[in-house]
């Protein structure tokens, strides 16, 4: 408990400071803050981060939940084997990935664009100002579906056989049957994989680290509110300032994680009520 108290006490106590050229440190009580809220940088981190959440994830889950559904039911051959395939991506350090989409995605060695120069057409630039966010988000749905499948998969295994048994006597499809019986039976895995999610997202930074020495001209230093902190403790030595931006990153991963738990529960009780 210590080793977490600490740290976040030291970093808030740090978040009320204010570092000047004349006068050295002085305390600002919530000033970092105050800046923060009307920071454009940290703004906008926090605004391609939500996008990102919105776009990158339901994708993501969706296709977990699907690859999960489809070895659940048995009918898919090398289970095993592909459960493996699946979960391999996310054994790959974040840092190698993304340097091997990165090399993918290059516009003048990449092998997309030597496979569109061969075609005689213009090769893509996926590392563009207008594409890099969707390109981070292929990088990042490519390293965790396997994750977020395994997750399901578990706890799909986890249902009693006999509910699928009379299902089937009953004449349900397979369909229904994971509709109606698995994935309520799973969710709160799914509600875990999202509130995961959400936390990953907010927290990006290998990706956009990476790709900035490669697509300097997209990826700004205020690219994720993640980054943005480390550039202003590390680049800019703003130590107080950026532990303003990142206790105001976690209440932002707080309430978003907080909203989604309350909704599921209200979509619960809605689902009691209108059972017979």
């Amino acid at each position: 408990m210590a080793m977490l108290i600490v740290p976040l006490g030291y970093a808030g106590y740090l978040s009320l400071f204010k570092s000047q050229l004349i006068g050295g440190l002085s305390f600002a009580g919530l000033a970092n803050y105050a800046e923060a809220l009307s920071d454009p940088d940290f703004l906008g981190g926090v605004g391609r981060m939500s996008l990102f959440l919105l776009v990158q994830v339901p994708i993501m889950l969706g296709v977990a939940l699907f690859l999960a559904l489809a070895l659940d039911s048995g009918r898919v051959r090398g289970g095993k084997a592909l459960r493996l395939l699946y979960f391999m991506p996310y054994a790959v350090p974040g840092v190698v990935a993304t340097l091997m989409w990165g090399y993918l995605y290059g516009r003048d060695f990449g092998p997309f664009a030597q496979i569109f120069q061969a075609l005689g057409m213009a090769a893509p630039d996926f590392l563009s100002p207008q594409s890099v966010l969707g390109s981070m988000m292929n990088i990042v749905t490519w390293e965790f579906v396997g994750y977020n499948m395994i997750i399901m998969y578990a706890a799909l295994r986890g249902i009693p056989g006999e509910l699928y048994e009379a299902a089937e006597i009953d004449g349900a499809s397979q369909f229904r049957i994971a509709w109606n019986i698995k994935i309520p039976a799973i969710r709160p895995a799914i509600i875990l994989t999202v509130i995961f999610s959400i936390i990953g997202t907010f927290q990006l930074f290998n990706e956009p680290s990476l790709l900035d020495s490669i697509a300097p001209d997209a990826i700004s230093n205020g690219f994720t509110p993640n980054y943005y902190a480390y550039n202003l403790a590390f680049v800019n030595q703003d130590v107080n300032y950026a532990a303003a931006i990142a206790f105001l990153l976690g209440a932002v991963i707080a309430v978003i994680s907080y909203v989604v738990q309350l909704q599921t529960q209200r979509a619960e009780r809605k689902q009691r009520k209108s059972m017979p």
